[in-house]
């Protein structure tokens, strides 16, 4: 779909309505669109009430639901506890069913060498580095001056091994080709459940954008969170907590 530059989005209609209007599948980011973003990745705060919330959205959605997160799925799991969601990790590399069994293929591992130079860079300057296996992110919350020369870095070591650089709020990630949201929704929409279903994928950062265009390619829709100025989405809501009041959580 065309791209909304400068374009104030409006809100979605109700959840209800959209249901009573086509079968819908749910696709939904986790930092900065189910529990607010913090200074670092694990001080979030996650609602006591957040698993238990989402398994009854899942039920409301026969099955439809699926959590898609920049997180690996270990990391998630610490957060929310062994909930059985069908939830893709690390930007869609990491891909399981309600049972932890693998949907699709997995991308492939981001190669060592591309791992040790983000490793060494974040070392030497003190920031947050997470290996996800097939991408390495590199926080930098609160120390911007590392933001031109990280984004510098990840871009010679993305075309060093084939992989792909995402920017988003704080934080620069390398990973290897195929592990992104929008490769984690097209494999997700290929399980029966979700046959003819219509997709909605809701997210606030950059690296959702691969989520709102394979929800559009679809027949679905991307509803952005938050106050970025989104590419892809065709809605908007305002906060983490409109969310949480639109999903009925």
């Amino acid at each position: 779909m065309g791209m909304r530059r400068g374009v104030i989005l409006p809100p979605p209609p109700s959840l209800p309505e959209l249901m009573a209007a086509r079968t819908l599948a749910l696709f939904l980011d986790f930092d900065g669109t189910l529990v607010d973003i913090a200074e670092t990745p694990d001080g979030i705060v996650v609602p006591d009430s957040l698993a238990d919330g989402l398994l009854a959205l899942r039920d409301r959605l026969e099955g439809r639901l699926a959590v898609v997160t920049g997180r690996a799925l270990d990391n998630l799991e610490k957060h929310v506890g062994d909930v059985p969601l069908i939830r893709a990790g690390a930007h869609g590399a990491q891909r399981v069913d309600e049972r932890g069994a693998p949907i699709g293929s997995r991308p492939s591992e981001l190669p060592p060498r591309a791992r040790k130079a983000l490793h060494d860079f974040a070392k030497t300057n003190g920031l947050t580095c997470e290996d996800k296996g097939s991408g390495i992110a590199v926080h930098y919350r609160n120390r911007e001056d590392c933001a031109e020369p990280l984004l510098a870095l990840a871009h010679e070591t993305a075309r060093g091994v084939g992989g792909k650089v995402t920017h988003g709020k704080c934080v620069v990630e390398v990973t290897s080709m195929g592990a992104d949201k929008g490769s984690a929704v097209e494999a997700i929409l290929q399980l029966p459940a979700f046959a003819n279903a219509m997709p909605v994928f809701i997210g606030d950062d950059v690296t959702d954008e691969d989520g709102f265009a394979a929800a559009e390619a679809h027949g679905g829709f991307g509803i952005h969170v938050g106050s970025r100025e989104p590419q892809g989405a065709r809605y908007k809501l305002d906060s983490v907590a409109a969310v949480h009041h639109w999903l009925g959580l």
